[in-house]
């Protein structure tokens, strides 16, 4: 008997008794719990030609993969992003999502574009995943190689409001730079950057992206152009001014001439709940995902160096999850 036969049942006096009977057994109970127990969450995501889609898509699929273990089913959404994201976190539309850690920190603290709305003191971090770098291109033939080689230069900086420009502004701020130590300051769209650069319009761009990029394959298949070093003492101030930010490493060989590795730093991408979501569904989520790591990670080469242990402290800026928690101490990475 299913569960709606026994509402019947319970209107119907002559099924009463077999309904209660059925109860005695157990087998009402039983079916019950099999259905609380089987539950259904959503990852938010971002575009679908960028990494946090197909990033929300590996999670589902290793959840998926041990549904008989747990009996929850992950679906990946795509959605216009981290900013998008955070948002439905917290009017409760979307179980998980995936968001920048700059972005995750704003909404977690209420600053930033969350002033208005204030702090969302129920966000929860589960774990990061790939780093997306403050990635520099130039012309080959501009001969910039290094952060401080900008200077001068006829730069891309970002639309205000972006991602890209407010940290720009920070890089200038640390490095004591001023707007006029450029020789321009362009503020093109991101689908301009390519042709602008190839045109030889701009000498260099600024961006945040996770790698391998298909805008950045775009844009070193047009033209002879170079992934440039961002380090030193002004990236050691940033990363150690802003928990947001990371040291973070460009491998070499995702783009033509470009075959070394270039030390950059920037943002990663996190995984982020509310403390609404079962302790339950996040542990056994955080579970799926770690214990098949070798097979995660061969799901997108962004997640080629990622680290377990790194996963679980890195980037994160909101408290932790209740149930990645638990995962995490099991493991003894906490």
């Amino acid at each position: 008997m299913s569960i709606g036969d026994f509402h019947r049942a319970a209107r119907a006096p002559r099924l009463l008794a077999a309904a209660s009977a059925l109860i005695a057994a157990g087998v009402i109970g039983l079916v019950s719990t099999a259905v609380d127990a089987a539950s259904f969450i959503t990852i938010g995501t971002g575009g679908v030609t960028g990494v946090y889609y197909p990033t929300g898509g590996a999670i589902c699929r290793v959840l998926n993969r041990t549904r008989k273990e747990h009996g929850i089913r992950c679906t990946a959404q795509s959605t216009g992003g981290s900013v998008y994201n955070l948002n439905t976190i917290r009017a409760g539309e979307i179980d998980v999502d995936i968001a920048q850690s700059d972005w995750q920190y704003h909404a977690y603290n209420g600053t930033g574009r969350f002033k208005d709305q204030g702090p969302n003191k129920n966000l929860r971090s589960v774990f990061s995943v790939h780093a997306k770098p403050v990635t520099i291109v130039a012309r080959a033939d501009a001969g910039i190689r290094t952060l401080g080689d900008l200077k001068g230069r006829r730069v891309n900086i970002g639309n205000p409001g972006s991602g890209i420009r407010v940290t720009w502004d920070k890089m200038e701020a640390t490095l004591g730079w001023r707007r006029s130590d450029l020789k321009l300051a362009a503020e093109l769209k991101s689908a301009e950057l390519s042709k602008a650069l190839c045109d030889d319009k701009i000498d260099a761009f600024v961006t945040i992206v996770g790698h391998p990029s298909g805008s950045m394959q775009e844009t070193m298949s047009s033209c002879v152009a170079v992934l440039v070093q961002a380090g030193g003492a002004a990236v050691d101030n940033l990363v150690k001014e802003f928990p947001y930010y990371g040291y973070a490493e460009i491998p070499g060989g995702f783009y033509p001439n470009n075959p070394t590795d270039v030390k950059t730093f920037g943002v990663g991408a996190t995984v982020v709940t509310s403390v609404q979501v079962p302790e339950r569904t996040i542990y056994f989520l955080v579970k799926s995902v770690f214990d098949n790591f070798r097979s995660f990670r061969k799901l997108h080469p962004a997640y080629r160096n990622l680290s377990e242990v790194e996963m679980t402290r890195r980037f994160l800026t909101a408290p932790l999850h209740d149930g990645a928690r638990k995962y995490f101490k099991e493991k003894g990475w906490q």
